[in-house]
């Protein structure tokens, strides 16, 4: 590689594409740790992208019609830091630079939503990216066709390494993407041929552009180095009807001694070889030194962006007051003034009417009511419409014909769904809610772990959620995954018991800003439990007490969510029929619960009577409500499953599980003695 040439040919550009270059080796040195390659060889790109296309104001950091940047390829996130100093993001100081990834520091390893204005989302595991991406773009379109173009009209772009596109959720997201024709995507593949391991070669013979080609998009191949060919490329893409992928032939650590080697992707410390980088680069001030005439040229790009924002701005004075209102509503995360009265009618019509209904019918029924005064929801599922019951009539279909249809179907795609619901909420105006199989939270995994990192109010509903669904049998029968969901920090995993506790849930999820939320629902029918009317949300309590001791003294305390609330509140009978008072706590929601205050928790789960806890689950997290909280080992018990299921119907797998009435009251017997 001529490095000389390179110089001579675009020596403005060169210098300052070489800032972002010589701000990266400087801040992995000082860390003596992160990844150097992928931002010095991706510098070319990213300069002239913001130099000529990215619409961004970085005095106006969360202008709702900015260009979106994202980086997928999260271990360069030096790129990213130095753009956002470079272009002058009051957040992302010189200082910021210099402390990468030390404790505190908005520069973390990988970029964090939320540590820093203008970073759009978090990546590092590779893929999530390009997969949250197709969510942006998705969102995108969605209020432009609500808002006009006016209001809303902006590209999404992404950069995206080797390891980004052998993730298997990168093909999720590529044929989601191009299947719904989102042409405001344009994805720039680092094409350098080098993983940790050494070349690509070792692994993978994937013809990249050809994979893009085949699922519907829109294909280029540069010199990822020639400013010229860049620009060409960006402008092409815009132009077309399709995602577009650029694959940029590039050099990882460009112009270091461990250029185009696997060495070069990691932490380039040397200070020698990063002595003669600079000095390749024709950089002559020192570390962390950028001058000023190249600072300042970085700076009028964002003050350029302004102009653009003014625009916008003065284009959104002219929509009606109503939809101004309306457009500020949604980016603010807030909810239709007409939710709580909704809510509570639901729940008092479905107290009167007492169903028996599988909690993912009566998920449905509150959607029902809830998406018609909640137009910025997007919902959807993988391929499992029918059984999810995610769909209302109101919602009509998203697709490449009608962007204002609010029903995403994501094939079966769980990964990619979940990075997309991810990035969806992250672009922000829109409430996304996605639905399969609880089982398979185990292939959306990766991404619902990052939607509780990233504090998204992402909504999961996750239906077929124990042995309940029966004849399946045991592929697809969770009896781990609440345990899994609730050691999740910052997930609410909901369990409801019934119809009512399922309209308290969906207004939990609606109304959250900075917690995703799982509905666990249920397959088989459950009768409704809560008979009588209240107003309040019980479940946003976490729990509560459902029954109290009739029959004399209370000697025993039963918990459970939900489709065992019910086996519960028939082991009640048994119990107090005998004359052992015991109290019923429905705990829909564990970690709302830990969050009530002492005196509450106290009020709910006394010392003194025995407690059994049942669930068709493993008993990891309940110990404790069992053991702690005033309880003790000796007098604690669960009920629910130790293996996993089985084929049959669900009757007669919680009869030979042993989770019945029967087994639960003698239990309580054994433990009182």
């Amino acid at each position: 590689m001529d490095i000389d040439a390179l110089r001579k040919a675009h020596p403005d550009h060169w210098m300052r594409a070489a800032a972002i270059r010589t701000l990266t080796l400087d801040a992995v040195a000082a860390a003596n740790s992160g990844h150097s390659g992928m931002p010095m060889g991706m510098a070319d790109i990213a300069t002239v992208l913001y130099a000529k296309h990215l619409r961004f104001d970085p005095k106006a950091p969360h202008w709702p019609d900015r260009d979106r940047f994202i980086l997928s390829n999260g271990h360069g996130s030096m790129l990213l830091y130095s753009l956002l100093y470079l272009t002058g993001y009051e957040q992302m100081t010189l200082e910021e630079i210099k402390n990468f990834r030390q404790w505190g520091a908005r520069t973390a390893g990988h970029p964090e939503y939320g540590h820093a204005e203008g970073i759009e989302t978090t990546t590092g595991p590779l893929g999530q990216g390009i997969a949250n991406s197709v969510g942006f773009a998705i969102a995108e379109e969605a209020l432009r066709a609500r808002f006009g173009a006016k209001v809303m009209n902006h590209h999404t772009y992404v950069m995206a390494g080797d390891g980004c596109l052998m993730e298997g959720v990168s093909q999720e997201a590529i044929a989601l993407a191009g299947m719904q024709k989102l042409s405001q995507l344009i994805v720039f593949f680092d094409h350098n041929g080098i993983t940790i391991d050494g070349k690509v070669s070792l692994a993978d013979a994937t013809d990249q552009p050809a994979r893009f080609a085949a699922s519907g998009w829109h294909v280029q191949e540069i010199d990822g180095h020639d400013p010229e060919a860049i620009d060409a490329a960006i402008t092409a893409a815009k132009a077309d009807e399709r995602p577009s992928m650029i694959a940029c032939r590039t050099h990882i650590a460009l112009g270091h001694a461990a250029q185009d080697t696997a060495k070069g992707h990691g932490a380039l410390t040397d200070a020698d070889q990063l002595a003669a980088a600079k000095e390749a680069y024709g950089w002559t001030g020192g570390p962390f030194e950028v001058p000023a005439e190249i600072k300042s040229w970085w700076e009028g790009l964002g003050a350029r962006g302004a102009e653009a924002r003014a625009e916008w701005e003065a284009n959104f004075t002219k929509l009606s007051k109503a939809k101004q209102a309306e457009f500020n509503r949604c980016f603010d995360r807030e909810v239709s003034n007409k939710l709580s009265a909704t809510v509570k009618a639901l729940k008092k019509q479905m107290s009167e009417e007492k169903p028996k209904l599988a909690t993912r019918a009566s998920s449905q029924k509150a959607l029902e009511v809830l998406n018609p005064i909640l137009p910025e929801t997007l919902g959807g599922s993988a391929d499992l419409t029918g059984s999810n019951n995610t769909q209302t009539a109101d919602m009509g279909v998203f697709s490449p014909d009608d962007r204002a249809g609010r029903y995403i179907h994501f094939g079966i795609r769980e990964h990619g769904m979940a990075a997309a619901l991810n990035g969806m909420a992250l672009h922000g105006g829109v409430k996304p809610y996605g639905g399969t199989f609880m089982c398979f939270t185990d292939y959306a995994r990766g991404a619902m772990r990052l939607s509780a990192l990233s504090n998204i109010p992402v909504t999961y509903v996750m239906t077929h959620d124990s042995i309940g669904l029966g004849e399946d049998g045991p592929t697809h029968q969770p009896v781990e995954h609440l345990a899994m969901l609730r050691a999740t920090p910052n997930y609410r995993v909901i369990r409801p018991a019934d119809a009512v506790e399922v309209a308290e849930a969906w207004e939990i999820a609606f109304t959250s800003k900075t917690n995703p939320t799982v509905l666990a629902l249920t397959r088989q029918g459950v009768p409704t439990v809560r008979t009588e009317h209240k107003t309040k949300n019980l479940t946003a309590q976490g729990a509560y007490v459902l029954a109290d001791a009739e029959a004399g003294k209370r000697q025993a305390l039963l918990m459970a969510s939900g489709s065992e609330v019910s086996i519960a509140m028939e082991a009640r009978k048994l119990l107090e029929a005998e004359g052992i008072g015991t109290r019923v706590v429905s705990m829909p929601c564990m970690e709302l619960f830990a969050e009530q205050d002492e005196s509450y928790r106290k009020r709910v789960l006394p010392g003194g009577p025995v407690r059994v806890a049942v669930e068709a689950g493993v008993r990891q997290g309940w110990d404790r409500w069992l053991l702690g909280e005033r309880g003790r080992e000796a007098k604690a018990g669960f009920v629910g499953m130790e293996g996993f299921g089985a084929s049959a119907p669900a009757e007669e797998l919680f009869e030979k599980f042993g989770i019945t009435a029967e087994a639960v009251a003698a239990k309580v017997k054994a433990l009182l003695g």
